[in-house]
């Protein structure tokens, strides 16, 4: 496992891609977490009444050459703790100072038991150790969800990233960054790219066999592979895999390899599909007119293969989606759609809508691709859209587009006809064969 990375149980924060919660208690976290580090950039001396007042918690980064590798204000505060909580590894860097209070080990399941565990020691001094940063992939964004930014400082120790980029002479801000800690490995697909460089957090010694595997699967095997162990520590090893790998280590990827494009509009064939798929051109216009923001959430209704939410999050690692598939057999294949092409927090429900819809998170944008005959639908959509969402619908019957232009009519909006024909043989000759048209509607409701 990586310095910046601790598994107590389960992930200490969401993974990418995630659907529980909304967008506005999402941007409140992020900017709660902004403070706290803000917070901590200083160092300004810590002293007991820092960890002292109600909730109040000191989270101290520690890295693999322990009390040694502690800053002064790092120090002053893990001395002044009447309750030093970390896991097991990062205690046992401190036995002196741990057998001079009460030493807590994270329960497991971890974030169940958060609460309660800090209500018990409401008013005592609690400092948290850490791994690395604990801001980066770590417990400290995890506590300040919980606590509030006010109520938790952080004393962040150098990260196991930026020790592994100076080890390996690459640039940080170049250098992408996924963690394997109780989240899917396969969050890795959606960064391969030839010549990128990544670092893969670590769960466990099994991590670099599982990194070269997928790298194999997905065509980029010829890729430079590094592992880095107790990166910081006396024993600290850098090399190319070996078979007595340790526990706690980072997998660097230079990539080699036939990547698959980033820009919405992936090729028909990257998806499993039965025949009901939103086809690359249209695909790449449906994606512009719902125009992906960081953080925000899509509805894909009527799913088919999945592909406008996996684009949708393949867009960027904060997007998250959900989509809505009536066929048991489609959903499975959009699951592993999203798996091969990285983007495995893509939530999948099984059912009618808009039936299905209910008690699902308020959407910021809503692509309708199967259903505008629905009694009922399109309204449902429309209504559950957040303000300034934009929805999108599809038709190419007769049917379905008359229920676009009813909707237009009552909601607003515009319609395109997209036409698409492709050069074929025609006899010894060539010529045009067309597609099937779409009629597409867009609107964007009100703030």
């Amino acid at each position: 496992m990586s310095e910046d990375a601790v598994n107590a149980g389960g992930p200490l924060g969401p993974p990418d891609g995630r659907d529980e919660g909304s967008g506005a208690r999402e941007a409140s976290e992020r900017a709660a977490a902004r403070t706290a580090v803000g917070a901590a950039v200083g160092e300004a001396p810590v002293t007991a009444e820092d960890v002292t007042a109600g909730h109040r918690v000191t989270v101290v980064g520690i890295g693999a050459d322990g009390w040694d590798g502690l800053g002064g204000p790092a120090r002053e505060a893990v001395r002044a703790a009447e309750v030093l909580v970390g896991g097991a590894r990062q205690l046992g860097m401190l036995p002196d100072v741990a057998a001079e209070c009460v030493a807590v080990a994270w329960p497991s399941p971890m974030l169940p038991a958060l609460p309660a565990l800090f209500e018990e020691h409401r008013g005592r001094r609690v400092v948290v150790v850490a791994s690395g940063d604990p801001m980066f992939f770590g417990v400290g964004t995890t506590l300040v969800r919980l606590l509030g930014a006010a109520n938790v400082r952080v004393l962040p120790h150098v990260s196991s990233v930026s020790l592994a980029c100076a080890r390996l002479g690459w640039s940080l801000e170049d250098t992408d960054v996924v963690t394997a800690v109780g989240r899917p490995l396969s969050a890795l697909s959606r960064l391969l790219a030839p010549g990128r460089r990544v670092l893969v957090l670590s769960a466990d010694a099994g991590t670099p066999g599982e990194v070269a595997d997928l790298l194999a699967e997905r065509g980029f095997g010829a890729s430079e592979v590094t592992v880095l162990e107790r990166l910081g520590g006396p024993d600290e090893r850098v090399g190319p895999p070996r078979a007595d790998v340790a526990a706690l280590n980072i997998v660097a990827v230079h990539c080699r390899g036939a990547g698959v494009q980033v820009v919405p509009g992936l090729p028909d064939d990257a998806y499993d599909h039965d025949g009901q798929l939103t086809k690359r051109e249209v695909r790449a216009i449906t994606l512009a007119r719902l125009a992906p923001v960081p953080g925000e959430l899509l509805w894909d209704v009527g799913a088919g293969a999945g592909s406008i939410a996996v684009e949708w999050m393949r867009a960027h690692r904060a997007c998250r989606a959900v989509a809505v598939e009536a066929l048991v057999s489609r959903a499975d294949g959009i699951r592993t759609n999203a798996e091969r092409l990285g983007v495995p927090g893509l939530r999948v429900v099984v059912g009618e809508a808009p039936e299905a819809l209910e008690g699902l998170d308020e959407p910021d944008a809503v692509f309708v691709g199967g259903g505008a005959t629905v009694a009922g639908l399109i309204d449902a959509c429309w209504a559950a859209l957040r303000p300034g969402g934009r929805l999108v619908a599809n038709a190419v019957t007769l049917e379905s587009e008359s229920a676009l232009l009813e909707a237009r009519g009552r909601l607003g909006g515009d319609l395109t006809r997209i036409e698409v024909s492709r050069a074929g043989p025609v006899g010894g000759f060539t010529g045009w064969r067309a597609k099937m048209p779409v009629t597409q509607w867009c609107a964007v409701k009100g703030r």
